[in-house]
């Protein structure tokens, strides 16, 4: 490709991501600041960042008291470490993973139980669609490594990586049909696109258990890892390390390409998620769930 052509091309792609970034705006109700002002209230835990030299990152789900759930000020910080990621030229592989062997048991309730109103769900749903579709469309390779139980919003988050490993015993369950709701940040969309409709009919309507045999079978998952707990992140990224070789710049654009060509009509699919997920949350049945759940510090 001759270099002015190349550079149109390259333009054009830093212009998507920008749209990328603006999946919902005012016109969609969504007003960034309030649902951040809000989200801030809640805290607990932390999101952990390492970029290693060799341009693979670790980011890490911290909380683990509460299983590794993820409170306001975690998304806050979720948002942020990936806006660092977008920005780090040298990057080429993400592997995220939760503390002390446990991805993530999904949003915090305490956070949860106090913005039970449609308005605040929907607030907080466009606000994880918004991030958790920047991290699927990172321009670097990213692994999501499943250990102990990756439950609700844990799950949805794994389906934002490109490819998921999984530990021994490790399992993968969208709990929402339990708390009278869908999946809300992006789960539901990105789980047909990974296992097809009909496979992802069962897990969601059966709130399926999914170990990680059951995961190898339908292609939820990639592969399945031997290492015990404390070598386990180690393994991951010795798995990613091949995919990995070559100029940053090469990767990056190669995963760039890969994001161009799958994630045609996803936004419509995301709002679409959207919209259902607002018919459900902050109703009946949501709140009768979360009163059965929801224990008071």
């Amino acid at each position: 490709m001759a270099l002015p052509m190349f550079r149109y091309v390259m333009k054009r792609r830093e212009a998507r991501w920008c749209l990328y970034r603006s999946l919902y705006n005012s016109s969609h109700g969504f007003n960034e600041a309030e649902i951040k002002k809000k989200l801030a209230q809640y805290s607990g835990g932390s999101v952990l960042l390492r970029k290693g030299e060799d341009g693979i990152a670790e980011l890490c789900m911290n909380n683990p008291s509460r299983k590794n759930a993820i409170t306001g000020t975690m998304m806050l910080e979720l948002e942020e470490r990936i806006s660092d990621l977008e920005s780090w030229s040298e990057g080429k592989a993400l592997v995220l993973y939760g503390a002390e062997d446990t991805f993530c048991s999904g949003a915090d309730l305490s956070a949860v139980n106090a913005m039970s109103s449609p308005k605040d769900g929907l607030m907080m749903c466009m606000f994880m669609q918004k991030t958790l579709t920047r991290l699927q469309r990172l321009p670097i390779i990213s692994v999501a490594l499943v250990q102990g139980k990756a439950i609700g919003g844990g799950a949805e988050m794994s389906t934002a990586c490109d490819f998921r490993l999984m530990t021994e015993g490790s399992e993968i369950q969208f709990v929402h049909k339990h708390m009278g709701i869908i999946p809300g940040w992006g789960g539901a969309s990105r789980l047909i696109q990974l296992v097809g409709s009909r496979q992802a009919l069962k897990l969601l309507s059966g709130a399926l258990r999914i170990h990680p045999e059951y995961a190898i079978s339908i292609g939820l998952a990639d592969d399945i890892l031997s290492s015990t707990a404390d070598r386990a992140l180690e393994e991951a990224q010795t798995w990613i390390r091949p995919y990995t070789k070559g100029p940053a710049n090469v990767i990056r654009a190669i995963k760039s390409l890969v994001v161009s060509g799958r994630e045609h009509f996803l936004e419509d699919a995301l709002r679409k998620e959207k919209d259902i997920f607002g018919t459900l949350w902050g109703g009946p049945v949501h709140l009768q769930a979360l009163s059965k759940v929801f224990k008071p510090n």
